[in-house]
């Protein structure tokens, strides 16, 4: 397996300095980078930066709602950047399982996977922790989700900071994927869940409420998970690439200090 970063975890520096975060990222030991935006910059000039620094364009963060405004035309730009993997990060609430758009939604994540698939490309799904409600069958939305789509058309993008908080072993959960977590997300936390920790990550709680907020995203090994042994799941599950996020940086590092902070701990523990 090979380590790149989601350069979401970067986004300010990559507003303002595109390439020269790229050199950092690469310069850290990082070999892939995940998009999650183009800031800007067409297809042609973020392949030529990419190759530029020696980093891999490995896939890209892609919302629903741009695939909805034109498939095609969206998979034509991550196509000529390289990306040989494309994400669906997140679904806002009028999508997700029990909505009336959420059928509508399984359509077209069908459609999307074709379409990856005969471009040779590979469409991910990214969980967050609200997948892991039940449905009446007693699944999983997350689960439900994966068998109604069919794995050669959809495959997955287990974030096992959210598979923890989701109430879930995320090791346990990668190898029940063994086959289909072609990339898997390393990301530490601190705390326990609650109403408003999606604050942390740009989203307002869809309750008012007053609950205490914990949660804290964290540098590897900074957090509550045991990396060794999601690393272990990973390679057991095949995955080609663990990819670093952290959502917001804390312990009063910038975004780039904690993303340095996780590759080192990577090497420490001698991945």
């Amino acid at each position: 397996m090979k380590i790149a970063l989601q350069l979401y975890s970067v986004r300010d520096d990559m507003a303002k300095d595109f390439e020269g975060t790229l050199a950092k990222v690469k310069e850290m030991g990082y070999e892939g980078g995940e998009l999650a935006g183009l800031y800007g910059k067409s297809a042609k000039e973020v392949k030529e930066l990419f190759a530029k620094i020696g980093l891999n364009p490995i896939s890209a963060h892609v919302p629903y709602q741009e695939w909805k405004e034109d498939m095609k035309k969206t998979l034509d730009i991550y196509k000529e950047i390289g990306c040989k993997y494309v994400v669906i990060p997140y679904l806002p609430g009028e999508y997700r399982y029990g909505a009336p758009k959420y059928d509508e939604v399984v359509e077209d994540i069908k459609k999307i996977g074709k379409l990856c698939k005969e471009n040779g490309m590979t469409l991910l799904y990214h969980n967050h922790d609200f997948e892991f409600e039940k449905n009446e069958k007693g699944e999983y939305v997350l689960d439900a989700l994966y068998n109604e789509v069919s794995e050669d058309i959809l495959k997955t993008e287990l974030d096992t900071c959210w598979v923890n908080v989701g109430g879930e072993n995320p090791s346990d959960y990668v190898r029940k994927y063994s086959g289909r977590a072609p990339i898997v997300h390393l990301k530490d936390f601190t705390g326990e869940k609650s109403n408003n920790m999606y604050k942390l990550i740009g989203i307002d709680s869809e309750e008012e409420n007053n609950q205490k907020n914990t949660f804290e995203f964290r540098p590897l090994g900074m957090g509550k998970q045991n990396f060794p042994s999601i690393i272990e799941a990973s390679k057991d599950a095949g995955a080609s690439w663990v990819v670093v996020e952290q959502d917001e940086p804390s312990l009063n590092k910038t975004p780039l200090e904690c993303a340095k902070i996780s590759i080192d701990y990577m090497n420490k523990i001698g991945y």
